[in-house]
């Protein structure tokens, strides 16, 4: 079977991605954004078109469920500005949901309850995104992608059973995982966790974020296990991410590990949409690293790697 990526409006041949914004949100509310909530399908689509005019040819939305993805708009914006679209499925941190949205289970916290209560049938709506469509689509349009998020310091419950039911919805589908990280959380117990528990691949694996994790050497060894490391700062103009992340992609590319790198601008406010969002990404972050670097860097970072971490070999259950 030939690996495919799953766009809103059907299975992409990874060759024709083209130059990809692989961490960006065109869709999201949280109640931890109040008065930014990014929810226009007017201003989605000039932000398409903005970037279809700067080179821009596809756009991986990392919003999960229950977070406004405008779900109902993203195949009409796809016609109509001609960029490829990849949705997510999957579940961010609890507080980013209103209360009851998760409910609290009633069962011990448990390394043996890894999906118990109310997360029971979580894969089985991640698995239904997948493969049947988003609700309140068109027919048809479907994820390309599950979503999740690590905790601030240790790792709760919701988050291990938010985790355990991405695994098995990848196993049962063949999608990749992306992982929101946080500065202060534990990416290897995240790999751990996901590869060793639950068996995923780790180049089936996105850790986004990378720019708020300082360590050098964390950053190298997460590479070469075999994940794909999305660096979705470097176009937030002002995010403290922004002083390091031209240093951390020259490291990473010294060490050899430039064919595990994404690039993304993870424009999640209105705020850092008036400031370029992903725009910004092709005019200011591409020029400087091809620079840099020369351009077959960047087409290794916005093209060559998309099209390899975002390709699947999709299974229906």
């Amino acid at each position: 079977m030939s690996r495919t990526v799953r766009t809103v409006l059907g299975d992409l041949d990874p060759a024709a991605l083209g130059v990809t914004d692989s961490h960006d949100h065109l869709f999201i509310r949280s109640p931890l954004l109040p008065g930014q909530e990014l929810d226009d399908p007017a201003a989605a689509e000039d932000v398409l078109r903005a970037y279809a005019a700067a080179g821009g040819r596809a756009f991986v939305q990392w919003t999960p469920l229950g977070l406004g993805r405008g779900a109902d708009s993203l195949a009409a914006l796809s016609r109509a500005t001609g960029v490829h679209v990849v949705a997510a499925t999957g579940a961010h941190q609890a507080v980013h949901y209103a209360p009851g949205f998760f409910p609290e289970s009633d069962e011990a916290e448990t390394e043996a309850a890894e999906r118990p209560g109310p997360y029971a049938d979580l894969a089985e709506r991640f698995v239904a995104e997948l493969t049947t469509g988003l609700p309140g689509a068109p027919e048809g349009v479907r994820a390309g992608l599950i979503k999740v998020a690590a905790d601030p310091g240790p790792a709760g419950r919701h988050t291990r059973w938010t985790l355990a039911a991405a695994a098995e919805a990848h196993h049962a589908t063949g999608a990749p995982i992306a992982v929101h990280l946080e500065a202060d959380g534990t990416p290897h117990w995240i790999l751990d966790r996901l590869h060793g528990r639950h068996g995923v691949r780790p180049d089936r694996i996105i850790l986004g974020h990378l720019t708020r994790l300082p360590d050098r050497a964390l950053h190298r060894a997460l590479a070469a296990e075999g994940v794909h490391l999305a660096l979705d700062s470097p176009s937030r103009t002002g995010h403290p991410g922004d002083h390091g992340a031209f240093e951390v992609i020259a490291d990473l590319v010294e060490a050899g590990h430039a064919h595990r790198l994404l690039l993304g601008a993870d424009t999640t406010t209105r705020n850092a949409r008036a400031a370029g969002g992903p725009v910004r990404l092709l005019t200011e972050l591409a020029p400087r690293l091809a620079r840099s670097h020369g351009p077959e860097l960047l087409d290794l970072l916005l093209t060559a790697n998309p099209a390899a971490a975002f390709a699947a070999d999709w299974r229906t259950p």
